[in-house]
Formats: C-alpha cells, sequence, structure tokens
C-alpha cells in the first residue's frame, strides 16, 4: 500500500515570513534614502537695454559747420564802400567746400527732423526688440527711402524742407540785392578800378573752396541739445507729402538711424554715405565752377560784386532751395521788368502811335 506524500508544511511556512521580511528591507532602504532634488529655476529675463537718441558728434559738427556758413554769409552787406568791402564779402561767400557744406545740410536736416515727437515715437516703436531694431536700421541703410514709411515721415520732412528752403532762401534774396549793387556801385570812382592781384584772389577762391571748415562751439552745443529732445529748436511746422527731394529723404534716414540709436560712433561708417547726394553735389560744383569764371575774366571791383552776388550767393540759394525741394522766390525787380515788357507788348501798335502823336502835339 502506497503511503500518501505528507504535506509541505515547513515550506508553506517559510514563504510569507521571507517576502515580509524582504519587503521591509526595502522599504528601510527607501526610507533612508535622500529626497529627489527640486526641478532648476527658470532662468532670469533679460533686461532689454533701450538706446537713447543718439548722434555723432561728428555729425552734429557737419551740421554746426553748415550753420556757420549761412549765417555768416547771410550776414554779408550789400552796401560796398570800397574795394575792400568786396573782398571781405568774397572771401565770406567763398569759405565752403562743396561736399561738406552738403553733408552739413543733410545732418542739419536730421536734427530738425529729430524735433517732430511723431516721427520720433513712430521710429521708437521698434527699439524695444534688439532683432527688430537691428533690422530696421539695416533696410535704412541699404535704402534710406524706407524712413519716408514711419508714422509722422510728413510733418518731419516739412520741417527739413521749411528749415533748408528757409536757409537757400535768405542767400537768394541776399545775392540779388548784392547783384543789384554791383551796378549802383558803377557810380561811384573806386568800384571803376582794376582789382589787384586778380590771379592770386583767383586762387583764394579756389583755395576756401577746398577747405573744410569747422563749426562753432555755440552752435554745436545748440544742436546737440537738440538732438536729446524734441522742442528744442524753433523750427516752423509744415506738413509735406511725399515725393521728396533725396536731400530730404537722405534726412529722414539719419534721423530714424539717431532715433533707433544706430547714427552714434560705431554706426558712423554706415551713416557717412547716407550724408551724400550726387545731384545737389553737382548743383554746388557748378556754382563754384561759374565764380571761377567769373573772377578769371572780372576787373573792375564791380564786376566782382557781380561774382559775388551771382554765382556765391544767388546760386548757392539756389542749390539748397533745389535741395529742398522748394520753388525758389521771384526777384520782385525781374517780375516788375517782366510786367512791364508785357504790358507795353499787349498794347495795340496804334494806341502806342496815338500816344505818341499826343506827347509830341504836346
Amino acid at each position: 500500500m502506497t503511503s500518501a506524500i505528507p504535506p509541505r508544511r515547513a515550506s508553506l511556512g517559510f514563504a510569507p515570513s521571507a517576502a515580509v521580511a524582504a519587503l521591509t528591507l526595502v522599504l528601510a532602504a527607501c526610507s533612508s534614502a535622500p529626497p529627489p532634488a527640486p526641478p532648476p529655476a527658470p532662468p532670469a529675463p533679460v533686461a532689454v537695454v533701450v538706446p537713447p537718441v543718439s548722434l555723432s558728434p561728428r555729425v552734429v559738427e557737419l551740421a554746426s559747420a553748415y550753420r556757420a556758413y549761412v549765417i555768416h554769409a547771410s550776414a554779408i552787406s550789400p552796401g560796398f564802400a570800397t574795394g575792400s568791402d568786396v573782398a571781405q564779402g568774397l572771401r565770406t561767400g567763398e569759405a565752403y567746400e562743396p561736399g561738406q557744406l552738403l553733408r552739413g545740410a543733410i545732418a542739419y536736416g536730421a536734427v530738425v527732423a529729430l524735433q517732430d515727437p511723431t516721427y520720433v515715437a513712430g521710429v521708437r516703436k521698434f527699439v524695444g526688440d534688439p532683432e527688430q531694431r537691428r533690422t530696421v536700421a539695416y533696410e535704412i541703410m541699404k535704402d534710406p527711402a524706407y524712413a519716408v514709411g514711419f508714422a509722422g515721415s510728413a510733418s518731419a520732412a516739412g520741417l527739413v524742407m521749411n528749415a533748408l528752403g528757409d536757409d537757400g532762401r535768405k542767400l537768394i534774396d541776399l545775392g540779388r540785392d548784392v547783384h543789384h549793387a554791383a551796378y549802383e556801385v558803377q557810380h561811384q570812382a573806386w568800384s571803376k578800378a582794376d582789382v589787384p592781384a586778380r590771379e592770386s584772389r583767383l586762387a583764394l577762391a579756389k583755395q576756401l573752396s577746398e577747405t573744410e571748415a569747422a563749426g562753432e562751439v555755440t552752435e554745436t552745443l545748440r544742436l546737440q541739445t537738440a538732438v536729446a529732445g524734441p522742442g528744442q529748436m524753433n523750427v516752423t511746422p509744415m506738413t509735406a507729402e511725399p515725393p521728396y527731394t533725396p536731400e530730404v529723404i537722405h534726412a529722414l534716414a539719419v534721423a530714424a538711424l539717431a532715433a533707433l540709436g544706430y547714427a552714434d560712433d560705431a554706426s558712423l561708417a554706415q551713416v557717412m554715405p547716407i550724408l551724400a547726394e550726387p545731384a545737389g553735389g553737382v548743383c554746388l560744383n557748378m556754382a563754384k565752377l561759374n565764380l571761377y569764371q567769373c573772377l578769371a575774366v572780372a576787373r573792375p571791383h564791380y564786376e566782382d560784386v557781380f561774382c559775388l552776388g551771382q554765382h556765391i550767393l544767388e546760386d548757392t540759394g539756389a542749390c539748397l532751395m533745389k535741395g529742398a525741394g522748394v520753388a525758389a522766390p521771384i526777384d520782385p525787380r525781374v517780375q516788375a521788368l517782366a510786367d512791364a515788357a508785357l504790358t507795353k507788348a499787349s498794347t495795340p501798335a496804334t494806341s502806342r502811335s496815338k500816344t505818341k502823336k499826343r506827347t509830341s502835339s504836346n
């Protein structure tokens, strides 16, 4: 008879006890382990540095030199009494290098444009994002006409046109007075004498035309202050719709770069080319060439007066007004002569004949 296999009581009794012991060891090990590290703190926000409105001192100096010329040239008196008076007027009027005067006019226009708070605010909208600010500045440097797209460009352009046009108008009006004086002084004996050392006089004119001038301290400080904030200059508001001349566009472009913080010394290499404008340079260079030709053939003092009035003051003023896109004023003396000639031409020949006969009979 086969005996039954006895139950494995010992094995059945040991298994639960071993499992409990193993679980206890695991729990003990877990309770003694260090807690997990906390997650890393988020990075601190990077502060965006908003650049101020700034313009390189070199650009401000160009604007100051331009203004110094306009101020001194427009102060020439047409009341000449001696040959020395004429010579001094020539030296004052000749003292500009065409390229520098043009760059100075555009630089001055930029300072004037910065006086328009709407335009400055329209550009400054893009300074908060460094990448966007850099992109906008690049677009202006690539094509200055991009600056016309900002809010307030019409009023800023009007300020520039008014300021540069007014400077040109002053020179033209004075030039016409001097031009007229060339005929008036012929009644004075001194004016009919030949100019001494005529060759050296022409050489001096060429030397002064090739020498860059410096700005004046007072005007430079005034313009530097004006760059810092609108409303620092006494400019006359005027809104002008496009199209604008290249000089006005370039002035707006430099002003926009200044408002973006990209017209300081660090960006000077990109700003200086915008201060050039080929058409304006041609006009001023032609004025100088006409002056040289005039002085080369002029002999008596009154002919030098004519050269001063026509080719220094009038021609230079006309270039400034043309660059600003402003029409030159009509000379009232010329207009009066034109009106008289028109009246004479429109009067029937029979009426003139009858008038002549009545006059003869009287």
